[in-house]
Protein backbone atom coordinates (compact mmCIF):
# COMPACT_ATOMS: atom_id res chain seq x y z
CA UNK A 1 0.00 0.00 0.00
CA UNK A 2 2.89 2.31 1.09
CA UNK A 3 4.71 1.52 -2.12
CA UNK A 4 1.53 2.20 -4.31
CA UNK A 5 0.65 5.20 -2.75
CA UNK A 6 4.63 6.48 -3.02
CA UNK A 7 4.03 5.35 -6.48
CA UNK A 8 0.79 7.21 -7.62
CA UNK A 9 2.62 10.46 -5.71
CA UNK A 10 5.87 10.08 -8.04
CA UNK A 11 3.41 9.40 -11.39
CA UNK A 12 1.35 12.34 -10.21
CA UNK A 13 3.98 14.47 -10.17
CA UNK A 14 5.51 13.86 -13.97
CA UNK A 15 1.43 14.36 -15.09
CA UNK A 16 1.49 17.07 -13.28
CA UNK A 17 5.06 18.45 -15.04
CA UNK A 18 3.76 17.70 -18.23
CA UNK A 19 0.57 19.52 -17.83
CA UNK A 20 1.82 22.87 -16.32
CA UNK A 21 4.90 23.19 -17.72
CA UNK A 22 4.71 21.62 -20.96
CA UNK A 23 0.90 21.41 -22.29
CA UNK A 24 -0.66 24.58 -20.86
CA UNK A 25 1.99 27.25 -21.88
CA UNK A 26 1.15 25.50 -25.24
CA UNK A 27 -1.92 26.58 -25.48
CA UNK A 28 -3.03 22.98 -26.49
CA UNK A 29 -4.59 20.14 -24.88
CA UNK A 30 -3.79 16.42 -23.87
CA UNK A 31 -6.13 13.71 -23.73
CA UNK A 32 -8.70 12.05 -21.67
CA UNK A 33 -10.26 14.30 -18.42
CA UNK A 34 -7.60 16.39 -17.98
CA UNK A 35 -7.78 17.28 -22.57
CA UNK A 36 -11.65 18.23 -21.41
CA UNK A 37 -10.69 20.28 -18.00
CA UNK A 38 -8.27 22.14 -20.03
CA UNK A 39 -11.19 22.57 -22.81
CA UNK A 40 -13.31 23.91 -20.43
CA UNK A 41 -10.68 25.78 -18.98
CA UNK A 42 -10.09 27.42 -21.94
CA UNK A 43 -13.55 28.12 -22.78
CA UNK A 44 -14.75 29.54 -19.38
CA UNK A 45 -11.26 29.67 -16.64
CA UNK A 46 -13.12 27.26 -14.31
CA UNK A 47 -10.07 25.91 -12.07
CA UNK A 48 -8.62 22.49 -13.67
CA UNK A 49 -8.59 20.91 -10.61
CA UNK A 50 -12.05 21.30 -9.83
CA UNK A 51 -13.46 20.43 -12.80
CA UNK A 52 -11.42 17.50 -13.20
CA UNK A 53 -12.62 16.04 -10.21
CA UNK A 54 -16.02 16.93 -10.61
CA UNK A 55 -15.49 15.04 -14.13
CA UNK A 56 -14.48 12.04 -13.13
CA UNK A 57 -17.41 11.32 -10.62
CA UNK A 58 -19.65 9.69 -12.92
CA UNK A 59 -16.71 7.27 -14.55
CA UNK A 60 -16.02 6.43 -10.50
CA UNK A 61 -19.16 5.24 -9.83
CA UNK A 62 -19.14 3.12 -12.76
CA UNK A 63 -16.09 1.89 -11.47
CA UNK A 64 -17.28 1.10 -8.14
CA UNK A 65 -19.65 -1.61 -9.26
CA UNK A 66 -17.29 -2.95 -12.10
CA UNK A 67 -14.12 -3.30 -9.81
CA UNK A 68 -13.87 -1.99 -6.03
CA UNK A 69 -9.83 -1.95 -6.26
CA UNK A 70 -9.99 -0.08 -9.37
CA UNK A 71 -12.53 2.29 -7.79
CA UNK A 72 -10.25 2.70 -5.00
CA UNK A 73 -7.09 3.78 -6.54
CA UNK A 74 -8.64 5.71 -8.93
CA UNK A 75 -10.35 7.73 -6.54
CA UNK A 76 -6.95 8.24 -4.65
CA UNK A 77 -4.78 8.71 -8.03
CA UNK A 78 -7.41 11.16 -9.23
CA UNK A 79 -7.47 13.53 -5.69
CA UNK A 80 -3.73 13.42 -5.98
CA UNK A 81 -3.04 14.12 -9.32
CA UNK A 82 -5.41 16.72 -8.45
CA UNK A 83 -3.55 18.35 -5.51
CA UNK A 84 -0.11 17.97 -7.04
CA UNK A 85 -1.19 19.34 -10.54
CA UNK A 86 -2.52 22.24 -8.84
CA UNK A 87 0.84 22.59 -6.39
CA UNK A 88 2.85 22.18 -9.47
CA UNK A 89 0.61 25.58 -11.27
CA UNK A 90 3.82 27.51 -10.60
CA UNK A 91 5.70 25.50 -13.18
CA UNK A 92 3.39 27.59 -16.12
CA UNK A 93 5.49 30.02 -17.97
CA UNK A 94 8.85 28.83 -16.32
CA UNK A 95 10.19 27.55 -19.37
CA UNK A 96 10.36 28.92 -22.96
CA UNK A 97 11.40 26.35 -25.46
CA UNK A 98 10.62 26.08 -28.91
CA UNK A 99 6.74 24.96 -29.18
CA UNK A 100 7.07 21.21 -30.90
CA UNK A 101 9.56 20.82 -27.82
CA UNK A 102 7.66 22.01 -25.21
CA UNK A 103 4.44 19.12 -26.84
CA UNK A 104 7.06 16.58 -26.67
CA UNK A 105 8.28 16.89 -23.12
CA UNK A 106 4.58 17.30 -22.26
CA UNK A 107 3.52 14.04 -24.31
CA UNK A 108 6.77 12.22 -22.76
CA UNK A 109 6.04 13.42 -19.12
CA UNK A 110 2.23 12.83 -19.13
CA UNK A 111 3.19 9.36 -20.78
CA UNK A 112 5.43 8.49 -18.25
CA UNK A 113 3.28 9.21 -15.32
CA UNK A 114 -0.05 8.06 -16.83
CA UNK A 115 2.26 4.34 -18.02
CA UNK A 116 3.45 3.91 -14.34
CA UNK A 117 -0.13 4.49 -12.51
CA UNK A 118 -1.76 1.98 -14.92
CA UNK A 119 1.11 -0.08 -14.57
CA UNK A 120 -0.06 -0.60 -10.59
CA UNK A 121 -3.83 -0.41 -11.86
CA UNK A 122 -4.10 3.11 -10.44
CA UNK A 123 -5.17 6.14 -12.67
CA UNK A 124 -4.40 9.59 -12.85
CA UNK A 125 -8.28 10.63 -14.28
CA UNK A 126 -11.16 9.13 -15.47
CA UNK A 127 -10.78 8.38 -18.93
CA UNK A 128 -7.65 6.34 -18.22
CA UNK A 129 -9.90 4.22 -16.00
CA UNK A 130 -12.11 4.11 -18.15
CA UNK A 131 -9.72 2.16 -20.78
CA UNK A 132 -8.29 -0.07 -18.14
CA UNK A 133 -11.89 -1.23 -17.09
CA UNK A 134 -12.81 -1.43 -21.28
CA UNK A 135 -8.75 -2.87 -22.17
CA UNK A 136 -9.61 -5.18 -19.84
CA UNK A 137 -13.23 -6.67 -20.96
CA UNK A 138 -12.17 -6.37 -24.56
CA UNK A 139 -8.70 -7.26 -24.02
CA UNK A 140 -7.00 -4.78 -26.12
CA UNK A 141 -3.94 -3.02 -25.11
CA UNK A 142 -4.60 0.19 -22.20
CA UNK A 143 -2.46 2.30 -24.46
CA UNK A 144 -4.82 1.68 -27.85
CA UNK A 145 -7.79 2.58 -25.86
CA UNK A 146 -6.13 5.53 -24.23
CA UNK A 147 -4.98 6.49 -27.66
CA UNK A 148 -8.32 6.39 -29.37
CA UNK A 149 -10.63 8.42 -27.00
CA UNK A 150 -7.85 10.96 -26.64
CA UNK A 151 -7.93 11.52 -30.04
CA UNK A 152 -11.96 11.87 -30.41
CA UNK A 153 -11.44 14.44 -27.50
CA UNK A 154 -8.55 16.53 -29.35
CA UNK A 155 -10.33 16.22 -33.01
CA UNK A 156 -13.40 18.37 -30.80
CA UNK A 157 -11.19 20.64 -29.82
CA UNK A 158 -10.15 21.66 -32.78
CA UNK A 159 -13.85 21.63 -34.36
CA UNK A 160 -15.16 23.84 -31.06
CA UNK A 161 -11.80 26.48 -30.62
CA UNK A 162 -11.51 26.40 -34.57
CA UNK A 163 -7.64 26.65 -33.67
CA UNK A 164 -5.47 24.29 -35.90
CA UNK A 165 -2.87 24.39 -33.37
CA UNK A 166 -4.60 21.87 -31.45
CA UNK A 167 -4.23 19.33 -33.76
CA UNK A 168 -0.70 19.26 -32.11
CA UNK A 169 -2.03 17.90 -28.91
CA UNK A 170 -2.02 14.93 -31.52
CA UNK A 171 1.26 14.76 -30.75
CA UNK A 172 0.90 14.91 -27.35
CA UNK A 173 -1.23 11.96 -26.94
CA UNK A 174 0.41 9.57 -29.26
CA UNK A 175 3.26 10.01 -27.16
CA UNK A 176 0.67 9.51 -23.65
CA UNK A 177 -0.58 6.25 -25.45
CA UNK A 178 3.06 4.98 -26.60
CA UNK A 179 4.83 5.38 -23.43
CA UNK A 180 1.45 4.05 -21.52
CA UNK A 181 1.68 1.09 -24.00
CA UNK A 182 4.90 0.01 -23.88
CA UNK A 183 5.13 0.98 -19.66
CA UNK A 184 2.19 -1.43 -19.49
CA UNK A 185 3.08 -4.22 -21.44
CA UNK A 186 6.87 -4.50 -20.31
CA UNK A 187 6.49 -7.67 -18.06
CA UNK A 188 10.11 -7.42 -16.56
CA UNK A 189 8.97 -4.27 -14.84
CA UNK A 190 8.59 -5.15 -11.25
CA UNK A 191 8.98 -1.95 -9.15
CA UNK A 192 5.63 -0.70 -10.23
CA UNK A 193 3.84 -4.20 -9.87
Amino acid sequence: MVIKLFTIIIASVLIGIGINAFVIPSHVINGGIWGISLLIHYLWGWKLAVTFTCLNLPIYFAAMYYDLHYFFYGLIGTFISAIIISLLNPLNGLFHLPFLLNICLGGIFIGTGVGIMLRIHASPGGIDLLALMVSKSLSLNVGLVILIIDTVIILSGVLIFKEITFLYSLIIISLVGTIASLLTSIKSISVFT
